[in-house]
């Protein structure tokens, strides 16, 4: 690990913040993905009953 001097903490806690978010982002993502795709299937079931 680099020696990262008298800013360690504020360089780590820097890393470890953008890390949350990256992740955070990346399930809402997911979450809305699956989301969306539910309601499109759903969409085209009904528009293939009725068509």
């Amino acid at each position: 690990m680099p020696d990262l001097g008298k800013y360690a903490l504020e360089v780590l806690s820097a890393y470890g913040v953008s890390l949350v978010l990256i992740v955070g982002i990346v399930l809402l993502s997911v979450a809305r993905s699956r989301r969306v795709r539910a309601e499109l299937e759903a969409v085209e079931a009904r528009r293939q009953r009725n068509g």
